[in-house]
């Protein structure tokens, strides 16, 4: 079977498991006696077993056999949750991760078995997990010993009397009674799978009256390499010892015939009448039932998810980007049939223009949710990696999250991850302090850090902070200084976020020394250069011995906009609106010259002013204007005003990338294409501010 065809639902189901797996550890570490997290643990590295081995990911499927192994260790109160075992499954799972990822980059899990992770396993069980043989502590361990006592061929297994009426009636219509005995390949993979073969093989000549261990615990793969069954047949041994020895990985039949009374010494007596048909028959026994609780128990929270995953539907992202490009298509054109001069607009051309105009936003607005993407897809990643963190630094650091939640445009989301690791890695490293000097400054010896989103207007906020030592502002001027970045007269005249601002240049930092986590400089300029990329802006509110907080402000998408259409010389311009905070009429006698920059005075408040025709190499139409029009845009709490010749009007615009070859090009963040047909490049207000 090809099995390409299901290697991208493969990748993204397994992603999900995984990410589900992270968070029930977090849990599970907090809280060790929660039998609910355990199980569903265990049925994640079930399913992920189950899904590798079908793929043929032999080395992913045994590692997560061998977690199962543990955990069911666990569940069955073989042995207890302790941190090493704690950090020993966090390892599987990053060897997991690194698995799927091989597999995404080479359609491969790889060369490495992890061969240490899988000896630590089976340690675990062997120096943990011993009980009392006549004592037998879960199903697990009796079914292993049932198998391992029943593995000489004269021992049969325990018969009730119901099973033996059975025998008796089906050897009185003169068909055969056998116990079947299969021994499976110690490297098989998928055993229930190979059990369940053996199982379709035998009802098709026989009925199955007894199974042990039980059917349940086979399906769950609760049992060793071998399992035993009962059944009756007209057929002969030789037909079943030929089909059962034709499956692979099945290494041994054994096939004893049972008698009318052979297994009377071990019948054991029950009130049950002989009358019910083999397959209606429970083949569940006494043991099963404790395992059946917790099993249910475990399927609770996968049933719950099922119902409501049900109504989704996988999409290709590609695909909802060809949606987008039609939407923006069907704007654009929208945009030309409002702008036509020469077509005679009654009042039944208004309507349809603008009942048109109302479907395209309808539309635009829906393929807009279906892009959107919760945050907590990238959230879900970081307590496992403040945890990781903490103890490396010797710390106690708790993660709050809030707002998870909160929707972002889908390329947004991609691209978010790494600005955040930089700056919760930040806090975790520079902003809390170590227990002891946390404690002297009569602060609690667990460190927070915040982490929240929240939608406001047009923008998605995200907030990383924390109750740390905040940003040392001396010591950065310091830095500033002695790297020729300011000289010591400007540095004293800078405010706070001035100095801040240093701290977001290339290859800055403060650290007294390098580690493995900070002192290199990488980090806060590589914040900046992404999230200006996506439209972003990054701010820092700080107060020293309090805490730090760095808030992220996104656009909820980067395909459609609305923005201000200006005219500078005889080109047409577009400002991102959400960007704008005002437009002034000024005269050329208004705007002074401080320190070589050309200001105004708005409000008592000192604006720096930008001649976009200068800027852009625009030919000036009008020379000597006796009025001028600022276009006043905020970029954080700093304004700036852009000079235009005129102003078109407010459009909706669709954003579109400006190619390879003009990738890069200073002040122009993309372009547009206007409703006659004509191109207007749209103003990086980031780099221009």
């Amino acid at each position: 079977m090809d099995m390409s065809q299901y290697l991208e639902i493969f990748i993204e189901e397994s992603k999900e498991h995984l990410q589900g797996l992270n968070q029930s550890l977090l849990q599970l570490e907090k809280n060790p006696g929660d039998i609910s997290v355990l199980n569903e643990i265990f049925r994640v590295a079930h399913t992920l077993k189950g899904m590798s081995g079908t793929m043929g990911f032999s080395k992913m499927a045994k590692l997560t056999h061998d977690m199962e192994n543990v955990l069911h260790a666990l569940r069955s109160n073989e042995i207890k949750v302790s941190t090493r075992m704690i950090d020993l499954l966090f390892k599987c799972l990053d060897a997991l991760e690194k698995y799927i990822n091989n597999i995404i980059n080479n359609s491969s899990e790889g060369s490495n078995d992890y061969h240490e992770l899988i000896e630590s396993l089976e340690n675990i069980l062997k120096n943990k997990g011993e009980t009392d043989d006549s004592k037998p502590t879960s199903t697990f361990s009796a079914s292993k010993n049932i198998l391992q006592s029943a593995s000489d061929k004269d021992e049969l297994l325990s018969i009730n009397q119901y099973e033996q009426n059975i025998i008796n009636k089906a050897r009185d219509m003169g068909h055969n009674a056998f116990q079947i005995r299969i021994k499976l390949n110690k490297g098989c993979v998928l055993k229930s799978a190979r059990a369940f073969i053996v199982f379709q093989t035998l009802e098709k000549h026989s009925e199955i009256i007894k199974s042990q261990p039980s059917v349940q615990d086979i399906e769950d793969e609760r049992f060793e390499f071998e399992f035993a069954v009962v059944v009756v047949s007209k057929e002969t041994s030789d037909l079943f010892r030929k089909e059962l020895n034709s499956i692979a990985e099945v290494d041994e039949v054994i096939i004893t015939e049972l008698g009318s009374n052979t297994a009377s010494a071990s019948v054991k007596d029950t009130a049950q009448s002989g009358d019910a048909k083999p397959q209606e028959l429970d083949l569940r026994t006494d043991d099963s039932s404790e395992n059946e609780k917790k099993d249910t128990e475990a399927n609770a929270t996968a049933s719950a998810k099922k119902a409501k995953t049900g109504k989704t539907v996988r999409v290709d992202i590609d695909r909802l980007d060809v949606l987008m490009n039609l939407v923006s298509e069907l704007i654009i054109i929208k945009t030309r049939l409002e702008g036509l001069d020469n077509v005679d607009k009654s009042q039944t051309y208004s309507e349809a223009v603008e009942y048109l105009e109302r479907i395209t936003t309808n539309l635009h607005d829906a393929v807009m949710k279906v892009r959107m993407v919760p945050v907590e897809t990238v959230f879900n990643r970081f307590p496992r990696m403040i945890r990781d963190i903490a103890r490396e630094l010797d710390k106690e650091i708790e993660l709050t999250m809030s707002g998870e939640e909160t929707e972002l445009d889908r390329t947004v989301i991609d691209e978010i991850g790494d600005p955040l690791i930089h700056l919760l890695r930040n806090s975790a490293d520079h902003g809390i302090e170590p227990l002891k000097k946390r404690l002297e400054l009569g602060k609690p010896g667990v460190g927070h850090i915040y982490l929240k989103a929240y939608q406001d207007g047009n923008n998605v906020v995200i907030e990383v902070g924390d109750d740390g030592q905040g940003i040392n502002v001396e010591k950065v001027k310091k830095k500033a200084i002695e790297r020729g970045l300011v000289n010591k007269e400007v540095a004293n005249s800078l405010s706070q976020k001035d100095i801040i601002d240093f701290l977001f240049k290339p290859s800055f930092s403060t650290a007294d020394k390098i580690t493995d986590l900070s002192g290199r400089g990488v980090g806060l300029d590589v914040v900046k250069t992404k999230i200006e990329a996506l439209g972003g802006i990054v701010e820092v509110e700080t107060e020293l011995g309090k805490g730090s907080k760095f808030i992220i402000r996104l656009p909820l998408t980067l395909a459609i906009i609305q923005a201000l259409l200006v005219l500078i010389g005889s080109e047409k311009y577009a400002i991102p609106l959400s960007s704008i905070k005002e437009i002034i009429n000024i005269s050329p006698d208004d705007i002074k010259l401080v320190q070589k920059q050309e200001v105004i005075l708005l409000r008592n408040m000192v604006v720096p002013i930008v001649r976009l025709d200068k800027v852009l190499d625009v030919p000036k139409e009008n020379k000597n204007p006796k009025q001028l029009t600022a276009v006043i845009v905020k970029k954080g709490d700093k304004l700036s005003g852009f000079l235009v010749d005129s102003l078109i009007g407010q459009q909706e615009i669709v954003i579109k990338s400006l190619g390879k070859l003009l990738a890069g090009i200073r002040f122009i963040a993309g372009a547009t294409i206007l409703g006659d047909g004509n191109v207007a490049l749209i103003i990086d207000v980031n780099s221009l501010a």
